[in-house]
């Protein structure tokens, strides 16, 4: 629609038709200020349901009896004796006596240096197979050590695993382990499997491992050695060399199979297996299996990567050579058998050593494996050390072994052969009278953890007491919270209510500065909870749940309300019934008699007077959470989900419907206007054309 805005009247057409709207848009301000005021309303009520869910939360730990039996020990003797005491320990206390011995950790230490030399010592961080000349008696295995990890994906008995071509060496010294848990390989195939055992048998080129069960999700690792490696690769016009996945590479039966030839070793050189001009393929670091190519083969690589760009038409395909590469590597192997805790009847390791492994890669293998031993290289000494990692005797009779090895590599390259084990043995002693054993200096009885730090003879005490004090700080600060949540609440619900001060309309916020908006809207919001019956309801409850006796057999009548334990209400009436502490009374309360202390907030029973007081506010609260979430709802709700929000969405569209309505308020005026606008301009054309024709005549 054109308007014409007062060209031919000289009026202001558009500040009358602003003016004429102001009264116009009342009612739709009206509906934006109840709009404001709801959405105001909906934010304070989830404001203090964050009050009552956090004070929930502290309800839910006064539930527990941790808040109440907080327990201290008193020893004797601290230097020879303490305990720690949880919750559920009893009031009690514990003679101990004739520790004779403590429990120790069983320990070898061998029996001579490991270096050759004193004075030209291993270095533990360089590889075996270049130190053979520091080690006595070193000789190495050929083939190649393995590692698989296996993820099961369904509930089964049966694994397969991919040997790559190879051939397994020894396979009952194989290690498997389901989720870090050992188990014993077996062979046989008659063999009856024990929860612990495995069995291990060939299917084709590949091996079958047979558990019990497998649950789905399990992960199985196997280490084991194989008779070879074949390894693949891929290179390209620009490769300089390939990495084997194994060092200490032996020459026996290295090949290398590439763009149809063949290359072996010669030295430290690879050269085509032929006798007519052989071409130097590269050569070999075999400590690390780092094979770099010739600069000759990278020149022809690099002629036959263009060649190929140049013939090979429209297709997408780069240049690449397949490589197969077979190979053996130096290895040895030793075993660890122990008795531990988790294994008691013993578990069994083999440690595979490659000839590229250092010594400190040894002791990690060793330290990380489920033997439960720590192996340690001392440089000022040149010895070594292994010690179980826990303390105790897990094997039967006083003279037997806890800690077994063999292999040549252990015994007589680290020189552990006919090594004299110490340690291993329990703590022996007295408590209460009865003569005891424990594999470790720590133990636990009857929710009390003793440590025995020294033997000794003569008698020594220890005490299990209820810390007062803490329990009084748990109860205190739950009272704090308490307050805190009826403070809050009450203030909002006697707040005064500015009823002249309704939310600002957008025309109101032009009139005035920030600070003034600010305190307007203090004003606006203040009082919009005030005599809320839900909330004054939920103090109510609260209230009532809080003076109530507690009728429980476990709750004394002497302590059977807050009262009897020092908790009242304020003298101030209008705080709400906020509680206070008399602290010495509620101090002699949970001295005197802590189960009725304890009973009186968290008792249980199937009626509202046999429950605890914590019970009943955790009750009333719960109630009011849900009220206030049907009310206001929650963050993420929609407003179809509470109230406040379907009353937000009524005026949203009564917003909308309103301002259509305005939008067509607004187009009449201009047409009224313009259709004035346009009688008045005729009507001057009109009176213009008899001018001119009066003035004509004269």
């Amino acid at each position: 629609m054109v308007r014409i805005s007062g060209l031919a009247s000289g009026m202001d057409i558009d500040q009358m038709v602003k003016d004429l709207m102001k009264v116009e848009r009342m009612p739709l301000d009206k509906l934006k200020q109840k709009q404001q005021i709801l959405e105001w309303q909906r934010d304070d009520y989830r404001s203090l349901n964050t009050l009552f869910l956090n004070f929930r939360t502290s309800l839910t730990n006064m539930k527990l009896t941790t808040s109440y039996r907080v327990r201290s020990t008193t020893s004797t003797n601290d230097s020879l004796l303490t305990a720690t005491a949880s919750s559920g320990a009893g009031l009690s206390s514990y003679t101990l006596s004739n520790v004779k011995q403590l429990a120790t950790a069983a320990t070898k230490v061998n029996t001579g240096s490991v270096s050759n030399d004193p004075s030209n010592k291993i270095d533990v961080n360089s590889s075996l197979i270049g130190q053979e000349s520091k080690l006595s008696g070193l000789t190495w295995q050929k083939g190649v050590v393995e590692s698989k990890s296996i993820s099961v994906k369904d509930d089964t008995n049966q694994i397969t695993i991919s040997l790559d071509g190879a051939e397994l060496l020894e396979s009952e010294g194989m290690n498997i382990k389901v989720d870090g848990k050992t188990y014993k390989v077996i062979t046989d195939p008659n063999h009856t499997l024990a929860e612990n055992e495995v069995r291990y048998s060939k299917s084709g080129t590949d091996g079958v491992l047979t558990f019990g069960s497998l649950k789905k999700g399990s992960t199985v690792k196997i280490d084991y050695i194989a008779d070879k490696k074949i390894e693949n690769a891929k290179i390209n016009g620009e490769s300089t060399g390939i990495q084997l996945s194994h060092g200490a590479i032996i020459d026996d039966d290295f090949s290398i199979v590439l763009d149809g030839k063949t290359y072996k070793l010669s030295g430290n050189d690879l050269v085509e297996d032929t006798a007519n001009n052989p071409l130097k393929l590269g050569s070999i670091d075999k400590k690390t299996g780092k094979i770099t190519f010739s600069d000759e083969f990278k020149v022809k690589l690099k002629a036959d990567a263009e060649n190929y760009e140049e013939n090979k038409g429209d297709t997408d395909d780069a240049f690449s050579l397949d490589v197969s590469i077979t190979y053996k590597q130096n290895y040895t192997k030793f075993n660890i058998e122990t008795h531990t805790s988790k294994y008691p009847d013993g578990v069994f390791e083999n440690i595979f050593i490659e000839g590229s492994d250092s010594l400190n890669k040894v002791m990690s293998k060793v330290n990380n494996s489920n033997v439960g031993v720590s192996m340690f290289y001392d440089s000022f000494t040149d010895k070594m050390t292994l010690t179980r990692t826990e303390t105790g005797n897990f094997n039967g009779g006083e003279t037997d072994q806890e800690i077994s090895t063999s292999g040549d590599f252990i015994n007589n390259v680290l020189k552990f052969a006919n090594a004299t084990e110490t340690g291993g043995q329990n703590a022996k002693f007295t408590i209460n009278g009865l003569d005891t054993e424990r594999t470790s200096n720590t133990f636990e009885m009857n929710g009390v953890a003793f440590t025995l730090k020294k033997t000794f003879d003569d008698p020594e005490s220890i005490s299990i007491k209820n810390d007062s004090s803490k329990v009084f700080d748990n109860i205190k600060a739950f009272v704090e919270e308490y307050n805190k949540l009826i403070d809050t609440v009450n203030k909002k619900i006697t707040e005064d209510r500015y009823r002249a001060y309704s939310p600002l309309t957008e025309e109101q916020r032009e009139q005035l500065s920030d600070r003034q908006q600010e305190l307007w809207e203090e004003k606006a919001k203040s009082g919009l909870l005030k005599g809320d019956t839900l909330l004054s309801s939920a103090l109510s409850q609260m209230r009532i749940s809080v003076y109530q006796p507690v009728s429980n057999s476990e709750v004394t009548s002497v302590y059977n309300q807050l009262s009897a334990i020092g908790i009242t209400t304020t003298s101030n009436y209008l705080e709400g019934g906020k509680l206070e502490i008399d602290e010495a009374k509620l101090k002699k309360a949970i001295e005197n008699d802590p189960s009725s202390v304890e009973n009186l907030f968290r008792g249980t029973g199937g009626t509202t007077d046999s429950k605890g007081i914590v019970q009943r506010l955790f009750d009333d609260v719960s109630s009011t959470i849900d009220k206030l979430n049907e009310r206001a709802g929650k963050a993420y709700s929609t407003n179809q989900q509470f109230t406040i929000g379907k009353n937000l969405d009524d005026v949203a569209k009564k917003i909308n419907t309103f301002e259509d309505r305005l939008k067509q308020i607004e187009d009449r005026y201009y047409r009224q206007f313009t259709a004035m606008e346009q009688a008045i301009q005729k009507s001057n054309n009109q009176m213009n054309y008899l001018l001119q024709q009066f003035g004509g005549g004269q």
